[in-house]
């Protein structure tokens, strides 16, 4: 037997090629689409990709896969730079402030002036105030939790009275100011992260700490509007966690178990455990980088 019949050939691979190219080719959209490396990050993220797996495109990380798929992306125009971003966004923080202090200030000039209405205009109030976050959010209309969000605060309000309604609706206000600061504090936790690890570790008691000040502000308007606070206040936490959730919600795929939890809220007493189950569900997804991502309206 000859040395070459011993020797068994093995055929030579191929080159692996671009794996970069081929992932920039399949997210396109999304990378033409991105003001910068961050908002990318969070769109591979969403769509499965963590640090482990970028190793396979020859990156430490998502985020430096994410520079290079931005560095990569032709660009026809610009993007508008932070001077533009910082016109456009003060006319519409104002905006979001008023349309936040609406629903509180009609809640308790129809409750002071006594009209047998007072309850059906708070209920209104806080359902639109929940509608809002979402529209400008990119559009997004959930019905089905809006209409359940309806029910619920209607239903307890026929049971505990318009003081209660009255009470949500003072607790809009607070709700914005708590989730507007939250939203720039993860955003600006996101811009100086370079794991998505760091990310969720860091973003958590953020989030945590958000829902602490809108609960104890919450108490507060129960307590000023004279409403039960074992009432109001965990009706009022349930929807405040369905705002973040809806409007921070990649692809709508929060609005499911958001709708189990309000329809949960109809039983009563079952606030306390619809706003529990809800709570596990927010600490997970709002941990995500792509929960934070600007979208549509929202940026900034």
């Amino acid at each position: 037997m000859s040395v070459e019949e011993a020797v068994p050939v093995t055929p030579r691979r191929r080159p692996a090629g671009d794996p970069v190219k081929a992932l920039l080719h399949r997210h396109r959209a999304l990378c033409e689409r991105a003001v910068d490396p961050l908002e990318i990050a969070a769109g591979l993220e969403a769509h499965g990709l963590t640090d482990r797996t970028a190793a396979r495109f020859r990156h430490r990380d998502v985020f430096s896969l994410a520079e290079e798929l931005y560095a990569r992306t032709p660009r026809g125009d610009a993007p508008p730079g932070p001077a533009r971003a910082v016109r456009t966004a003060a006319p519409r923080a104002l905006r979001r402030l008023g349309c936040a202090l609406l629903p509180g200030a009609l809640a308790l000039g129809a409750s002071a002036a006594g009209v047998a209405w007072a309850g059906p205009v708070a209920v209104a109030a806080v359902v639109a105030a929940l509608v809002w976050p979402g529209r400008t959010a990119g559009g997004r209309f959930p019905g089905l939790a809006h209409l359940l969000a309806a029910l619920t605060v209607g239903w307890a309000t026929y049971r505990h009275g318009a003081v209660l309604a009255v009470a949500l609706a003072l607790a809009v206000l607070p709700g914005h100011l708590a989730a507007a600061g939250y939203a720039a504090l993860a955003r600006r936790r996101l811009a100086g992260s370079r794991a998505l690890e760091e990310f969720a570790a860091g973003a958590r008691p953020l989030f945590l700490g958000a829902l602490t000040l809108f609960t104890a502000a919450a108490a507060g308007a129960a307590a000023l509007a004279g409403a039960p606070l074992a009432e109001a206040v965990p009706l009022a936490v349930l929807l405040f966690l369905t705002r973040l959730l809806l409007s921070h919600g990649a692809r709508g795929a929060h609005r499911g178990p958001v709708a189990a939890a309000l329809a949960l809220a109809l039983i009563p007493a079952a606030a306390a455990a619809a706003a529990a189950g809800l709570l596990v569900l927010a600490v997970l997804a709002l941990s995500r980088a792509s929960a934070h991502a600007p979208v549509g309206d929202d940026r900034p």
